[in-house]
């Protein structure tokens, strides 16, 4: 099967489409289901780790979950060995990862891909690595035609397509704002609690990071303009409740998918936030967060957070099937007002799961922009990608759509 369209990479004739890292944790092996249960007919995939026993076990798992389960390879490899990682990028199209925290163990397999022409996509949420692998790798992956897709989960995916959804339901050429507010019953993963705690307790060198990064592109920034809405408490757009400022990776995910796709037009405005019902939640809420980063900043209190959720756990099947997502987005420009919705199931694990597996099959087959080095996943897949969520059962739909005068 060819790789699609929008790869430019340099792995000639690879003996996969799919390599999936991660597969013997719980949303690794979530993910290694869903491409085994939906992927196309003759995918040519393997799950890579150190471990070759507890592959063959994940491989046993996979096989009852039909032809593409039943076809899958063992490839061993170390996330912290560069030779082995190198290896494995050589034989495919596409990299897919779930192994976290990706400032402790995804360096390595960025930079194979990167150096290899293969094209990468992973789960993190952390702003860090992000920028840290931007500065590292991104002009090598331009040079090697490499896609490097990071936040191809829960972070990013649902504001970043939703945002972009809701831009092509305004007009074009005109400048825009666009607010999304989440709202979620479910579990938040071990690994993504392990990469927040992390996160906070690295806020200095997040900014440092953040502003090398910014210096380094500010001189490639064209005449669009792109714009962080205020971040304050407000009431939320129904009058139902508060919208507090989210401060997670989602809202630069966006607003970089929006400096890079011209349809967000000349002057794009965006701001990101919980919705919560209560009172006693949206005063309780700060508070905690400030608790929580407190406590990240002193060794014993960032421990003590650590022990709370252990990575590679994760809920029963039947919690993960009452769990739920929403964001909705209010968006205004020229004249006219949109509220759409995205929605879905279990946000921290089966959602993201599928999100990462379509993710890794897009970039295998799809017809997509001709795009390398770090790009978003709107930048990368867009309208390929929504296509294929949408095929899966994740909701993207327009509430209201008025002229903004009478909204």
């Amino acid at each position: 099967m060819a790789a699609g369209s929008g790869s430019m990479g340099c792995v000639a004739d690879p003996a996969y489409d799919v390599v999936l890292f991660g597969a013997t944790g719980f949303t690794g092996g979530l993910t290694a289901e869903r491409l085994a249960a939906h992927a196309p007919a003759g995918l040519r995939w393997a799950v890579a780790g150190r471990n070759p026993a507890k592959l063959d076990r994940v491989r046993e798992r996979l096989a009852g979950l039909g032809p593409a389960g039943a076809a899958v390879d063992v490839l061993t490899a170390d996330v912290t060995d560069a030779s082995s990682l190198r290896t494995v990028a050589e034989q495919t199209s596409v990299v897919a990862t779930t192994v976290g925290p990706f400032m402790e163990y995804g360096d390595p397999l960025v930079a194979a891909c990167a150096d290899t022409g293969t094209d990468y996509a992973d789960l993190t949420g952390e702003q860090e690595f992000v920028d840290r692998m931007w500065l590292a790798h991104h002009d090598r992956a331009t040079a090697t035609g490499a896609r490097l897709v990071h936040a191809c989960g829960f972070d990013s995916i649902p504001p970043d397509l939703g945002a972009y959804y809701t831009v092509l339901q305004l007009p074009a050429d005109v400048p825009l704002s666009v607010s999304g507010f989440v709202r979620t019953a479910g579990d938040v993963s071990g690994g993504t609690c392990h990469s927040a705690i992390r996160a906070f307790s690295r806020v200095r060198q997040t900014t440092k990071v953040s502003e090398q990064r910014r210096t380094r592109e500010s001189h490639a920034r064209g005449d669009r303009q792109v714009h962080a809405l205020p971040q304050r408490p407000t009431k939320a757009p129904d009058g139902r409740g508060f919208a507090l400022p989210l401060p997670t990776i989602d809202p630069v995910i966006v607003r970089r998918s929006a400096r890079a796709v011209s349809r967000y037009g000349p002057d794009f405005s965006y701001g990101h936030y919980a919705l919560v019902r209560s009172l006693s939640i949206a005063v309780g809420a700060p508070v905690l967060l400030a608790g929580v980063l407190t406590l990240a900043q002193l060794p014993m209190g960032r421990d003590l957070l650590l022990r709370m959720r252990r990575q590679g756990d994760g809920p029963s099947a039947e919690r993960r099937a009452s769990s739920w997502f929403t964001v909705r987005f209010v968006g205004v420009g020229g004249g006219r007002r949109v509220v759409t919705e995205v929605s879905g199931g279990d946000p921290g694990y089966d959602e993201t799961a599928t999100m990462l597996a379509q993710s890794a099959l897009c970039l295998a087959f799809d017809d997509t922009p001709a795009t390398a080095g770090q790009v978003t996943t709107v930048q990368a897949m867009g309208d390929a990608l929504l296509a294929r969520l949408q095929a899966t059962g994740m909701t993207f739909r327009v509430i209201e759509a008025a002229d903004s005068a009478s909204a």
